[in-house]
């Protein structure tokens, strides 16, 4: 067996893997003695069939599976021995296509391998880690917010008309064609006028209604509604109005801090506080990190293999043209190629990759399994119900579980050149802070 260099060109690489004959006829010998004992066959014992029959039998399948064997060894022994980790998957092809038993086996191999990344002197960054303190303000703020969505509803003065956001008390019953219809009656019911609680149209129908009115509401159920039988119909709703609230925010006192679980106002604000600190640390962490990000891509430099840049120009492409158009499912749509601005990010996105891996590697950053299952949790919550079979989903899809673990080990990446770089922190107000993360996304 042979390898022949063909082409070193940058990072890429060719290479012709000659297998003879006679290798291959010998290795497809010693699979067939090594199964002999353990065959059976009409006409002979287990383990006497002769060997020219086992080949005559199964000689081009074990022919099959020795050329596949011979190639990839010789591949992996090369590489090995080179050093050499391809880019992409190598591209194997056999050059003799008119090949026949008997004849030696040539196959040609290509690949981009990846470069070799240069060390990065984490003490020559230097980096600004935004800080900001939860003052009493944003603490009042966030404490008006909770006290809107603890709000109680009081009658409002006699003859006053509802209004977008008031709560109506009322009977109603639903008729189609004049037949009343199931589940489509109730006594003392509350609506907040605007929740969207009730078919378009109906919230609307009561804007301007007193307490003592009586309203007949005539709405169409919507074409997909989920009661076939109610499904695109006109519907008329019988209203008889008991009373017209108008929404008054929650106390903000002790009471109104038991129902979001402190114990006095005093500890609800200081969860509060906690809470706005760690949003302000994760939005300061996500400035700090660009600024890193973009400190390494300005530092080092290395060639970057043309098909990863391709690959990752065509995936921003497709994805930002099906974020310009939504309305589009799937893959049927005109062919899409890449801008020079799309290649011109793909490379950075290519170069920091490449670098963070590497630097995670030579550092052994791992992610620990309670923070991979931590991170499919979070994600399996926003599915609802559904949760247990999205659980299920990753366990079973190495693709996804590697889709998740990407952006916990960069993070960790992160968080180790940060520990080694130089370090200032900047205490800014809630705005400053608010205008560098909108910076980063206008980017």
């Amino acid at each position: 067996m042979t390898v022949k260099e063909t082409l070193n060109d940058g990072l890429k690489r060719g290479y012709e893997i000659t297998v003879t004959a006679a290798e291959l006829d010998g290795t497809v010998n010693d699979k067939l003695k090594e199964a002999q004992p353990e065959i059976e066959m009409k006409g002979f014992r287990k383990g006497k069939v002769p060997m020219a029959l086992l080949k005559k039998q199964f000689g081009p399948k074990v022919l099959g599976e020795a050329m596949q064997e011979a190639v990839d060894g010789a591949m992996n022994k090369h590489l090995e021995e080179s050093g050499d980790r391809p880019a992409m998957q190598p591209e194997m092809k056999m050059t003799n296509e008119d090949w026949k038993e008997g004849d030696d086996v040539v196959v040609s191999v290509s690949y981009e391998k990846l470069p070799e990344i240069p060390e990065v002197d984490f003490s020559g960054i230097k980096l600004e880690k935004l800080v900001v303190k939860a003052d009493d303000a944003s603490v009042e703020e966030a404490l008006g917010s909770l006290a809107e969505t603890a709000q109680n509803f009081e009658d409002r003065k006699k003859g006053s008309k509802a209004k977008d956001g008031d709560q109506v008390i009322f009977d109603f019953l639903g008729k189609v064609d004049g037949e009343a219809f199931d589940g489509g009656a109730a006594e003392g019911h509350a609506l907040v006028l605007g929740s969207g609680q009730f078919i378009p149209g109906f919230e609307e129908g009561l804007i301007g209604v007193k307490a003592g009115d009586e309203k007949d509401v005539t709405v169409t159920f919507p074409e997909d509604y989920n009661a076939e039988h109610l499904a695109g119909k006109e519907a008329v709703f019988e209203c008889k109005i008991h009373n017209v609230q108008e929404p008054k925010a929650a106390e903000i006192d002790d009471e109104m801090a038991k129902q979001f679980g402190a114990e006095d106002l005093a500890g609800l604000k200081g969860q509060i506080s906690e809470k706005l600190e760690e949003e302000y640390k994760g939005a300061a962490r996500a400035v700090t990190k660009r600024a890193l990000l973009d400190e390494l891509d300005k530092a080092v430099s290395f060639e970057l293999p043309p098909s990863l840049v391709e690959a990752e120009a065509g995936q921003i492409a497709h994805q930002l043209w099906h974020e310009e158009n939504p309305d589009v499912q799937g893959h049927d749509h005109p062919e899409i190629t890449p801008t020079e601005e799309h290649t011109k990010l793909a490379e950075r996105r290519v170069k920091l990759g490449l670098l963070l891996a590497e630097i995670g590697q030579k550092a052994e950053v791992q992610v620990a399994d309670a923070e991979f299952t931590q991170a499919v949790m979070n994600q399996a919550r926003q599915y609802g119900n559904q949760a247990r079979q999205f659980f299920e989903f990753v366990q079973q899809n190495p693709q996804m579980q590697q889709q998740i673990r990407a952006p916990l080990f960069e993070d960790k990446v992160v968080d180790h050149i940060v520990e080694g770089a130089k370090v200032t922190e900047k205490e800014v107000s809630k705005d400053d802070l608010q205008k560098a993360v909108e910076a980063l996304e206008e980017e």
